[in-house]
């Protein structure tokens, strides 16, 4: 079994598609694997990440958010492409939600995101599992997130945390689930991770 996968039992059935079945198995307690690059080992399949180019001067930062048709996010429909942002507080917990058919690519602009996905589709390699990435201005990572990949974060820091992020179809409130933060088989351990 591939690292950070668990074995599935006590599946609690999520939602289902005519090409995607979401389960979730029950967890421990915890954070899943801990992914600080691209390559990591465990990262979710279908789950990429991206460096994103900061330039900085004596006058700030310019940071490139996404180029359509290039990149991670290449394959998104300049049609229905939307491109949205995100303001939240120090210690703000946003999670989980997920998609049925919506691809998402998260580009943290400023202050610092503890990122928590969860892997809920039936038949993925990855199922079960759960990762965590700290990104934002100490790691400027874009992120795409693959339909049925159960995803949140908390702010993390004393400074608000700006999320700008690009999704492949106009928003659609049929295709989003949610899944409440502290959920008892996700079991993501929001507290401080004393390392």
């Amino acid at each position: 079994m591939p690292q950070g996968v668990l074995a599935v039992s006590n599946v609690r059935s999520i939602a289902q598609s005519d090409d995607l079945v979401l389960e979730m198995p029950r967890c421990d307690k915890g954070i899943g694997c801990l992914i600080t690059s691209p390559e990591a080992a465990g990262l979710i399949e279908g789950v990429r990440l991206a460096p994103v180019a900061l330039w900085p001067d004596d006058r700030g930062y310019f940071l490139e958010v996404q180029r359509l048709g290039c990149g991670i996010a290449a394959h998104f429909p300049a049609e229905t492409t939307q491109v949205s942002a995100a303001l939240s507080y120090p210690g703000s917990i946003k999670a989980f939600h997920y998609h049925m058919h919506q691809t998402d690519c998260w580009v943290p602009v400023s202050g610092m995101l503890q990122v928590a996905l969860a892997d809920l589709r039936r038949g993925s390699r990855t199922h079960g599992a759960r990762n965590t990435l700290y990104v934002g201005a100490l790691r400027p990572f874009q992120i795409l997130i693959p339909p049925g990949v159960a995803h949140g974060y908390k702010v993390v820091g004393t400074e608000p945390a700006l999320l700008v992020y690009l999704t492949d179809h106009f928003y659609n409130p049929e295709d989003e689930g949610r899944i409440a933060y502290n959920d008892t088989n996700i079991y993501y351990d929001w507290e401080l991770q004393h390392k």
